[in-house]
């Protein structure tokens, strides 16, 4: 629960699930792409979270990169109001 509970902490100060599609070559046939997807909370639009992970990436991992796809998604945000039209009870 200390780890939702974080999550959530995180969420308040505007970090956003954030998901990265990599393709990179793979180490024995650098003509074949493989595909990894990460997903973590990160800080939009420098993604310091991304950045940190695909630096790690290039100098520890022998695949090289040759792209990286990122979208991010708001999962904490104002509420939403519609007007009703019609009021009805059932008794």
């Amino acid at each position: 629960m200390v780890a939702s509970r974080s999550s959530l902490s995180r969420q308040l100060q505007d970090y956003r699930l954030t998901t990265a599609e990599i393709l990179y070559h793979m180490p024995d046939h650098p003509g074949l792409l493989q595909t990894y997807v990460w997903q973590e909370l990160d800080l939009a639009p420098r993604f310091p979270v991304l950045r940190r992970f695909l630096d790690f990436w290039s100098s520890n991992l022998d695949g090289r990169l040759h792209s990286v796809r990122v979208a991010h998604l708001d999962l904490v945000c104002p509420g939403r109001m519609r007007h009703v039209d019609a009021l009805m009870s059932l008794q």
